[in-house]
Protein backbone atom coordinates (compact mmCIF):
# COMPACT_ATOMS: atom_id res chain seq x y z
CA UNK A 1 0.00 0.00 0.00
CA UNK A 2 3.44 2.21 0.34
CA UNK A 3 2.58 2.99 -3.51
CA UNK A 4 -0.38 5.79 -2.28
CA UNK A 5 0.90 9.20 -2.32
CA UNK A 6 -1.31 12.34 -2.26
CA UNK A 7 -3.35 14.00 -0.49
CA UNK A 8 -6.26 11.78 1.54
CA UNK A 9 -8.84 14.80 2.82
CA UNK A 10 -10.73 13.00 5.34
CA UNK A 11 -14.13 14.74 7.27
CA UNK A 12 -12.69 14.77 11.24
CA UNK A 13 -15.80 13.44 13.26
CA UNK A 14 -15.85 14.51 16.88
CA UNK A 15 -14.25 13.39 19.44
CA UNK A 16 -11.07 12.25 17.72
CA UNK A 17 -7.65 13.82 17.98
CA UNK A 18 -6.06 14.54 15.03
CA UNK A 19 -3.28 12.08 15.70
CA UNK A 20 -6.19 9.32 16.47
CA UNK A 21 -7.05 10.18 12.80
CA UNK A 22 -3.59 9.93 11.52
CA UNK A 23 -3.19 6.66 13.37
CA UNK A 24 -6.48 5.13 12.27
CA UNK A 25 -5.58 5.49 8.40
CA UNK A 26 -2.09 4.21 9.54
CA UNK A 27 -3.80 1.66 10.48
CA UNK A 28 -6.14 1.06 7.31
CA UNK A 29 -3.71 1.67 4.75
CA UNK A 30 -0.77 -0.72 6.28
CA UNK A 31 1.72 2.18 6.19
CA UNK A 32 3.85 4.89 8.33
CA UNK A 33 4.35 7.71 5.97
CA UNK A 34 1.41 10.01 7.02
CA UNK A 35 1.17 13.42 8.39
CA UNK A 36 -1.69 15.81 8.79
CA UNK A 37 -1.24 19.56 7.58
CA UNK A 38 -2.82 21.12 10.96
CA UNK A 39 -4.33 20.20 14.51
CA UNK A 40 -7.91 19.89 15.34
CA UNK A 41 -9.22 20.00 19.02
CA UNK A 42 -10.95 17.21 19.80
CA UNK A 43 -14.41 18.17 19.87
CA UNK A 44 -13.60 20.23 16.17
CA UNK A 45 -15.25 18.39 12.72
CA UNK A 46 -14.30 18.67 9.87
CA UNK A 47 -11.46 19.45 7.14
CA UNK A 48 -8.00 17.89 8.13
CA UNK A 49 -6.27 16.76 4.85
CA UNK A 50 -3.88 13.75 5.34
CA UNK A 51 -0.31 13.81 3.37
CA UNK A 52 0.66 10.53 2.24
CA UNK A 53 3.91 9.18 1.64
CA UNK A 54 6.12 11.50 -0.23
CA UNK A 55 3.57 14.53 0.21
CA UNK A 56 4.60 14.39 3.56
CA UNK A 57 7.45 16.32 2.91
CA UNK A 58 5.38 19.19 1.25
CA UNK A 59 3.66 19.76 4.69
CA UNK A 60 4.87 22.93 5.74
CA UNK A 61 3.97 24.75 2.78
CA UNK A 62 0.26 23.20 2.78
CA UNK A 63 -0.16 24.47 6.60
CA UNK A 64 0.69 28.25 5.49
CA UNK A 65 -2.47 27.79 3.16
CA UNK A 66 -5.80 29.77 4.91
CA UNK A 67 -8.19 27.74 6.54
CA UNK A 68 -12.00 28.55 6.64
CA UNK A 69 -14.12 27.93 9.82
CA UNK A 70 -18.14 28.05 10.68
CA UNK A 71 -18.35 28.65 14.15
CA UNK A 72 -21.18 29.12 16.55
CA UNK A 73 -20.48 31.47 19.52
CA UNK A 74 -22.88 32.25 22.13
CA UNK A 75 -22.32 36.35 23.94
CA UNK A 76 -23.22 36.12 27.49
CA UNK A 77 -21.16 34.42 29.82
CA UNK A 78 -17.05 32.99 29.16
CA UNK A 79 -15.42 29.52 30.00
CA UNK A 80 -11.38 28.86 31.31
CA UNK A 81 -10.94 27.34 27.98
CA UNK A 82 -13.01 29.55 25.80
CA UNK A 83 -15.41 26.67 24.84
CA UNK A 84 -18.13 24.80 26.59
CA UNK A 85 -15.48 22.65 27.49
CA UNK A 86 -14.47 24.43 30.30
CA UNK A 87 -15.65 25.78 33.54
CA UNK A 88 -17.67 29.60 33.40
CA UNK A 89 -15.91 32.18 34.58
CA UNK A 90 -17.75 34.92 34.36
CA UNK A 91 -21.22 35.97 33.56
CA UNK A 92 -23.44 38.58 32.24
CA UNK A 93 -26.96 39.71 33.86
CA UNK A 94 -28.11 40.48 30.23
CA UNK A 95 -27.10 40.91 26.87
CA UNK A 96 -28.83 43.66 24.60
CA UNK A 97 -27.18 44.09 21.57
CA UNK A 98 -28.51 44.78 17.78
CA UNK A 99 -27.32 43.20 14.52
CA UNK A 100 -25.99 46.57 13.49
CA UNK A 101 -23.70 46.74 16.17
CA UNK A 102 -22.57 43.02 15.98
CA UNK A 103 -21.62 43.90 12.30
CA UNK A 104 -19.89 46.92 12.76
CA UNK A 105 -17.68 44.93 15.75
CA UNK A 106 -17.35 41.42 13.04
CA UNK A 107 -15.57 44.17 10.87
CA UNK A 108 -12.87 45.46 13.15
CA UNK A 109 -11.72 41.84 13.06
CA UNK A 110 -10.68 41.82 9.63
CA UNK A 111 -7.39 42.08 8.78
CA UNK A 112 -3.84 41.79 10.60
CA UNK A 113 -4.72 41.23 14.38
CA UNK A 114 -3.05 39.89 17.61
CA UNK A 115 -4.13 37.07 19.52
CA UNK A 116 -3.13 35.68 23.25
CA UNK A 117 -3.26 31.88 23.00
CA UNK A 118 -5.73 30.22 25.19
CA UNK A 119 -4.26 28.65 28.24
CA UNK A 120 -6.10 25.27 26.90
CA UNK A 121 -3.87 24.86 23.93
CA UNK A 122 -0.68 22.97 22.42
CA UNK A 123 1.51 26.21 22.42
CA UNK A 124 4.73 25.89 24.46
CA UNK A 125 5.98 27.72 26.46
CA UNK A 126 9.24 27.29 28.28
CA UNK A 127 8.96 23.69 27.09
CA UNK A 128 5.73 22.71 28.65
CA UNK A 129 2.38 22.77 26.61
CA UNK A 130 -0.15 25.36 27.84
CA UNK A 131 -3.01 22.90 28.18
CA UNK A 132 -0.54 20.46 30.51
CA UNK A 133 0.03 24.02 32.82
CA UNK A 134 -3.77 24.72 32.86
CA UNK A 135 -4.71 21.28 34.18
CA UNK A 136 -1.89 21.87 36.82
CA UNK A 137 -3.78 24.75 37.58
CA UNK A 138 -0.69 27.18 36.29
CA UNK A 139 -1.52 30.04 34.19
CA UNK A 140 1.66 31.39 32.08
CA UNK A 141 2.01 34.86 30.24
CA UNK A 142 1.95 33.76 26.83
CA UNK A 143 3.56 35.39 23.53
CA UNK A 144 1.29 37.67 21.93
CA UNK A 145 0.74 36.39 18.31
CA UNK A 146 -0.16 38.08 14.84
CA UNK A 147 -2.51 36.63 12.51
CA UNK A 148 -4.67 37.38 9.50
CA UNK A 149 -8.44 37.29 9.02
CA UNK A 150 -8.82 37.53 5.87
CA UNK A 151 -12.79 37.31 6.01
CA UNK A 152 -15.83 37.65 8.44
CA UNK A 153 -19.29 36.98 7.71
CA UNK A 154 -22.37 36.78 9.87
CA UNK A 155 -24.65 33.70 8.58
CA UNK A 156 -27.15 33.84 11.23
CA UNK A 157 -27.48 35.54 14.44
CA UNK A 158 -29.91 34.94 17.60
CA UNK A 159 -30.46 38.19 19.42
CA UNK A 160 -33.82 36.88 20.88
CA UNK A 161 -32.34 34.74 23.31
CA UNK A 162 -30.91 35.22 26.70
CA UNK A 163 -27.63 34.90 25.63
CA UNK A 164 -27.43 35.57 22.32
CA UNK A 165 -25.98 33.18 19.67
CA UNK A 166 -24.66 33.96 16.15
CA UNK A 167 -22.95 31.89 13.39
CA UNK A 168 -19.89 33.00 11.57
CA UNK A 169 -18.16 32.09 9.03
CA UNK A 170 -14.11 32.72 8.93
CA UNK A 171 -12.01 32.81 6.57
CA UNK A 172 -8.31 32.89 8.59
CA UNK A 173 -3.83 32.26 8.58
CA UNK A 174 -2.76 29.10 9.62
CA UNK A 175 -2.49 29.89 13.69
CA UNK A 176 -5.73 31.65 14.20
CA UNK A 177 -7.38 30.14 17.66
CA UNK A 178 -11.28 31.03 16.48
CA UNK A 179 -11.88 30.22 20.58
CA UNK A 180 -10.25 33.67 21.11
CA UNK A 181 -11.91 35.30 17.91
CA UNK A 182 -15.30 34.49 20.13
CA UNK A 183 -14.01 35.73 23.00
CA UNK A 184 -12.34 38.87 21.56
CA UNK A 185 -15.34 39.72 19.69
CA UNK A 186 -17.74 38.96 22.56
CA UNK A 187 -15.15 41.82 24.72
CA UNK A 188 -15.21 44.22 21.76
CA UNK A 189 -19.19 44.06 21.94
CA UNK A 190 -18.43 44.51 25.72
CA UNK A 191 -19.89 40.83 26.90
CA UNK A 192 -17.96 37.64 27.94
CA UNK A 193 -18.43 35.06 25.29
CA UNK A 194 -17.65 31.41 24.55
CA UNK A 195 -17.39 29.51 21.03
CA UNK A 196 -20.09 26.71 21.62
CA UNK A 197 -19.64 25.15 18.26
CA UNK A 198 -16.61 25.03 15.17
CA UNK A 199 -16.35 23.23 11.97
CA UNK A 200 -13.44 23.25 9.60
CA UNK A 201 -15.13 24.06 6.30
CA UNK A 202 -11.81 24.55 4.18
CA UNK A 203 -7.82 23.01 4.37
CA UNK A 204 -5.68 23.37 1.55
CA UNK A 205 -7.86 24.61 -1.01
CA UNK A 206 -10.20 21.28 -0.25
CA UNK A 207 -13.93 22.20 0.78
CA UNK A 208 -15.87 20.00 3.76
CA UNK A 209 -18.33 18.36 0.63
CA UNK A 210 -14.86 17.02 -0.84
CA UNK A 211 -13.67 15.06 2.32
CA UNK A 212 -14.07 11.29 3.64
CA UNK A 213 -15.20 10.18 6.90
CA UNK A 214 -13.52 7.49 8.28
CA UNK A 215 -16.43 4.51 7.38
CA UNK A 216 -15.98 5.80 3.70
CA UNK A 217 -12.36 6.05 3.26
CA UNK A 218 -12.74 1.60 5.10
CA UNK A 219 -15.05 1.43 2.58
CA UNK A 220 -13.93 2.80 -0.92
CA UNK A 221 -10.29 0.69 0.84
CA UNK A 222 -12.28 -2.77 0.46
CA UNK A 223 -13.59 -1.67 -3.09
CA UNK A 224 -10.26 -0.74 -4.64
CA UNK A 225 -11.41 3.03 -5.42
CA UNK A 226 -9.40 4.65 -2.73
CA UNK A 227 -6.39 6.02 -5.12
CA UNK A 228 -9.20 7.39 -6.91
CA UNK A 229 -9.89 9.48 -4.22
CA UNK A 230 -6.33 10.79 -3.41
CA UNK A 231 -5.40 14.49 -4.92
CA UNK A 232 -1.75 14.95 -5.92
CA UNK A 233 0.24 17.28 -3.81
CA UNK A 234 0.86 20.14 -6.58
CA UNK A 235 -2.80 20.32 -7.59
CA UNK A 236 -3.56 21.28 -3.70
CA UNK A 237 -0.70 23.61 -3.74
CA UNK A 238 -2.63 26.68 -5.80
CA UNK A 239 -1.59 29.38 -3.38
CA UNK A 240 2.06 28.56 -5.51
CA UNK A 241 2.27 30.26 -8.70
CA UNK A 242 3.46 27.41 -11.62
CA UNK A 243 6.66 27.57 -13.44
CA UNK A 244 7.03 25.81 -16.72
CA UNK A 245 10.77 24.60 -17.40
CA UNK A 246 12.92 22.40 -20.11
CA UNK A 247 14.26 19.25 -19.73
CA UNK A 248 17.90 19.85 -19.11
CA UNK A 249 16.72 22.31 -16.55
CA UNK A 250 14.65 19.67 -14.66
CA UNK A 251 17.72 17.17 -14.70
CA UNK A 252 19.84 19.62 -12.93
CA UNK A 253 17.46 20.83 -10.06
CA UNK A 254 16.84 17.55 -9.24
CA UNK A 255 20.32 17.08 -8.94
CA UNK A 256 20.08 20.25 -6.57
CA UNK A 257 21.77 22.66 -9.30
CA UNK A 258 20.78 26.19 -9.45
CA UNK A 259 20.09 27.05 -13.12
CA UNK A 260 20.06 30.45 -14.48
CA UNK A 261 16.44 31.82 -15.57
CA UNK A 262 15.55 32.63 -19.22
CA UNK A 263 15.24 36.90 -19.69
CA UNK A 264 11.58 37.84 -18.89
CA UNK A 265 10.60 34.54 -17.73
CA UNK A 266 7.26 35.62 -15.25
CA UNK A 267 6.60 34.97 -12.17
CA UNK A 268 9.40 37.32 -10.53
CA UNK A 269 10.10 36.51 -7.18
CA UNK A 270 9.55 33.63 -4.95
CA UNK A 271 8.73 30.10 -4.14
CA UNK A 272 7.31 28.34 -7.48
CA UNK A 273 5.70 24.42 -8.31
CA UNK A 274 7.75 23.60 -11.27
CA UNK A 275 6.84 21.33 -14.19
CA UNK A 276 8.63 19.59 -16.91
CA UNK A 277 7.72 19.71 -20.55
CA UNK A 278 5.40 16.55 -19.79
CA UNK A 279 3.82 18.32 -17.05
CA UNK A 280 5.42 16.30 -14.72
CA UNK A 281 5.34 17.91 -11.38
CA UNK A 282 9.48 18.35 -10.37
CA UNK A 283 8.73 20.34 -7.11
CA UNK A 284 8.91 23.26 -5.33
CA UNK A 285 11.50 25.58 -6.11
CA UNK A 286 12.56 29.44 -5.28
CA UNK A 287 12.90 32.41 -7.83
CA UNK A 288 16.03 34.70 -6.49
CA UNK A 289 16.73 37.36 -8.99
CA UNK A 290 18.25 35.42 -12.04
CA UNK A 291 18.50 32.08 -10.76
CA UNK A 292 15.60 28.93 -9.91
CA UNK A 293 17.06 27.69 -7.02
CA UNK A 294 15.96 24.15 -5.71
CA UNK A 295 13.55 24.11 -2.69
CA UNK A 296 12.15 20.98 -2.05
CA UNK A 297 12.53 18.72 -4.84
CA UNK A 298 10.16 15.71 -6.20
CA UNK A 299 12.75 13.22 -6.39
CA UNK A 300 11.64 9.93 -7.89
Amino acid sequence: MDQLEGILAVNKPADWTSHDVVAKVRRLLKMKRIGHTGTLDPAVTGVLPLALGRATRYIEYLQEMPKEYEAEMIVGFATDTEDLSGEVIEQAEEVILSREQVERVIEGFIGEIKQVPPMYSAVRVAGRRLYELAREGVEVERPVRTVQIHRIQLEAVHLEEKYPRMKLRVLCSKGTYIRTLCKDIGRALGYPAVMSKLVRTLSCGIPLDRCWTIEEITEQLEEGTLHARIVPVDQVLTNLPELQIDETTAKRLLQGQRVKRAAGSSPAQGLVRVYDPNQRFVGICKLQRHLIVPHKMNHT
